[in-house]
């Protein structure tokens, strides 16, 4: 499953580092920060030339706006739809998943046109409080953070991965792509089962309305973090810890509320993907 992989893949990472110290804990790639003990130089200039094929799903998201949780939905969905026959299950051989897995926290860097594409989102603030304790907990930082110091790093893109406001504008060129769907964490967390229905048309999972539930039931947030606990105890509770929205409101100083508020404001509220975002519904007390 595509959760379990992902832990593997960081747990097998953490280990291996364990003891060592690299001597500059980040890079720059294209202007943008990237850890150095997940990722390498070398793997982000192959996918500029990384070629799809036609059936290929592709889900592109920022640190810690759910990318673990909606790639799990679409593995359901993938399954329950019965899309590939067991010829095809066989030539996807769990060596080749774990490879594609690899990379897959990265392909955002191909060409939007290559292929369909699902774009997930989540509100900045809740974003940023999540990334805090995934990025101390994965050493992903150069030194541990507190709250003000990441903040302060997180609103002027001086994180691995850069600045999410450039992320959402980015993305917003590519709104009207008929290849390319759009979501948001708060969509999910509200009306799970329309969304993963809008997803499966979308990506042309033919399912029903029993196996939609079931996907609901086995994708809660609930049910993965057992799961992950259960497995992979470690890694998990850096993949899940609370899974809600609004989490924000117990972290944000007046002046760092106002502060992400004015930014937001600036960059990203006029555009259409900031406008889908209800950046006024779940950013505002």
């Amino acid at each position: 499953m595509a959760q379990a992989g992902m832990q593997e893949l960081l747990k097998k990472t953490l280990a291996e580092n364990k003891d060592i110290v690299p001597s500059d804990p980040l890079f720059l790639h294209n202007g943008e920060l990237y850890p150095t003990m997940i990722c390498c130089p070398e793997t982000l200039k192959i996918l500029d030339t990384f070629e799809t094929r036609s059936d290929d799903v592709i889900l592109v998201g920022y640190p810690k706006t759910g990318t673990n949780w909606v790639g799990q939905i679409l593995v359901e969905l993938e399954a329950a739809s019965g899309k590939y026959d067991e010829e095809e299950r066989r030539k996807r051989s769990m060596r080749q998943r774990e490879r594609e897995l690899s990379l897959f926290p990265y392909l955002e860097f191909g060409d939007p046109a290559k292929f369909e594409i699902l774009v997930l989102f989540r509100n900045p603030k809740d974003t940023a409080v999540s990334y805090l304790h995934f990025a101390n907990g994965l050493k992903l930082l150069p030194t541990p953070k507190t709250w003000d110091e990441f903040f302060s790093d997180f609103i002027k893109g001086k994180v691995p991965w850069g600045l999410y406001l450039d992320h959402i504008i980015e993305w917003n060129k590519y709104l009207d792509d008929k290849n390319v769907m759009f979501i948001t964490y708060e969509q999910i967390k509200e009306n799970a089962a329309l969304e993963i229905k809008r997803m499966a048309e979308f990506f042309d999972f033919t399912v029903n309305e029993q196996e939609i539930q079931s996907i609901v039931e086995k994708t809660s947030f609930k049910t993965m973090k057992d799961e992950a606990s259960e497995t992979n105890e470690g890694i998990g509770k850096f993949l899940f810890r609370k899974g809600v929205v609004g989490d924000w409101k117990n972290v944000f100083s007046e002046d760092q509320n106002k502060e992400m508020d004015r930014k937001f404001e600036e960059s990203v509220a006029k555009t259409k993907l900031g406008m889908m975002m209800k950046y006024d519904v779940y950013c505002q007390y």
